[in-house]
């Protein structure tokens, strides 16, 4: 059994394919065999590169029992909402420090966070009793302001309630994303920004007959989108696919613990992990109406953003009305006025950060201007002393790790040359 075959296992354990994972279970216990000095061939013979194979074997199956051991409970969430008392699920013990262990993972330096694990075993099981007896109220938010790069409200919620929406996102999100259709990016397993963006070139090379035909593209953003979502017509959606009330009732002390404006009844907080799965399903009513209703194919979102392609731009007009009165009519949202694009592909377009062409993609004009200034504020404080060296590299990475999915090589050796400390310089 090669490494291969056993990463292949792991990826379907981490599916939650349950049948898949009997047979994983069955085939690492053959690795038993090599831990125990148990062969079945001339092994005598087999020279020093045997036993290397023999560790890394050993070591990969510490690597798949860790997968199981975090998602043991993926086997028995294949059914998804179709479990027969989804609340008795969400709220168990194992479900809950199951996600505690996601939740913590690279953010035992937050204070808050390294506070609440001192002790964290307490206070999972009272969260878990809270939520068994009825107790349980969702706790107030922290705002602040961030540059993404235009300003954001961030709400920023308490470590226990972000672990519960860890908890109830492990167990209801899967049922919910088998019904959303295959182009919708975002907060999805396998599907974050530079595989929307790979799905968008090859949609784009398939209608171009590999580019003999002009692509257009129809580049919409939702106005002010998370603040506009409604709390009733979002438990509506929810209701469809969860019969329980209970979860219900945790959805809605959810849902009612923010509002940017009182009494609205509308609006989810940019920090919540849940507001990512609302967001999907919110939009799915819209996701559907284009592939299922105007027989849109070419068609791809991600958040708030979406696009249309088609090799007839006339086709494209007479959508966008019928888009807008169905965002409008079912879901009360509205496109932004100033970012409904017309564009072909060859003359570049801007979506998810990159402006993309036929036969490469660069870094936005305003992001590379940002960049650059945010890096020379970066060094005048390590040469101030305020940051070590490891910190500026770091930085310098991030940034040259945005680089690599573009054509923006001159911006990369100016990075290194400009701002990476004297010394020994990052590799391309």
């Amino acid at each position: 059994m090669g490494r291969e075959h056993l990463e292949c296992y792991v990826r379907f354990i981490k599916y939650q394919k349950p049948r898949r994972s009997l047979l994983a279970l069955c085939k690492v216990e053959k690795l038993d065999d090599f831990e125990y000095g148990i062969f079945y061939s001339h092994t005598e013979r087999v020279p020093f590169r045997f036993f290397e194979f023999q560790d890394s074997l050993v070591r990969s199956k510490v690597q798949l029992a860790h997968f199981m051991e975090n998602d043991r409970l993926g086997v028995r969430l294949d059914s998804g909402l179709g479990h027969k008392d989804l609340f008795k699920l969400i709220i168990s013990k194992e479900n809950i420090f199951a996600a505690w262990r996601e939740f913590q993972k690279w953010k035992m330096s937050k204070q808050d966070v390294l506070a609440f694990s001192e002790h964290f075993e307490e206070h999972l099981l009272q969260l878990h009793y809270d939520l068994a007896n009825g107790r349980y109220r969702h706790g107030p938010y922290i705002r602040f302001l961030i540059q993404d790069p235009k300003q954001r409200s961030i709400a920023k919620a308490s470590v226990r309630d972000r672990v519960l929406h860890h908890a109830i996102c492990r167990v209801i999100t899967p049922s919910f994303d088998n019904a959303f259709v295959f182009d919708t990016y975002s907060s999805r397993k396998t599907k974050g920004v530079h595989r929307a963006i790979e799905r968008l070139v090859r949609l784009a090379w398939r209608l171009s007959r590999n580019n003999t035909q002009t692509v257009w593209m129809l580049k919409c953003d939702i106005r002010k989108f998370f603040e506009s979502v409604g709390h009733d017509r979002l438990l509506e959606l929810c209701t469809r696919r969860i019969d329980d009330s209970r979860v219900m009732a945790l959805l809605k002390n959810i849902l009612g613990s923010f509002e940017a404006e009182p009494r609205t009844r509308k609006s989810i907080p940019l920090g919540n992990l849940t507001s990512q799965l609302f967001a999907n399903i919110y939009l799915d009513r819209f996701d559907q109406y284009v592939k299922r209703e105007l027989r849109f194919k070419n068609y791809l979102r991600y958040t708030d953003d979406f696009i249309l392609l088609s090799t007839d731009r006339e086709e494209l007009e007479r959508t966008l009305p019928l888009i807008r009165d169905f965002l409008l009519r079912d879901l009360n949202l509205d496109l932004h006025p100033t970012k409904v694009t017309f564009r072909k592909w060859h003359q570049g377009v801007d979506f998810l950060g990159y402006v993309h062409f036929p036969h490469h993609r660069v870094i936005r004009t305003k992001t590379k201007k940002r960049m650059i200034r945010k890096l020379r504020n970066r060094k005048e404080t390590f040469e101030a002393r305020d940051i070590d060296e490891d910190e500026l590299r770091q930085t310098v990475a991030s940034y040259l790790g945005v680089l690599s999915h573009s054509q923006n090589r001159g911006l990369a050796r100016r990075i290194r040359r400009d701002f990476l400390p004297k010394g020994k310089a990052l590799t391309e």
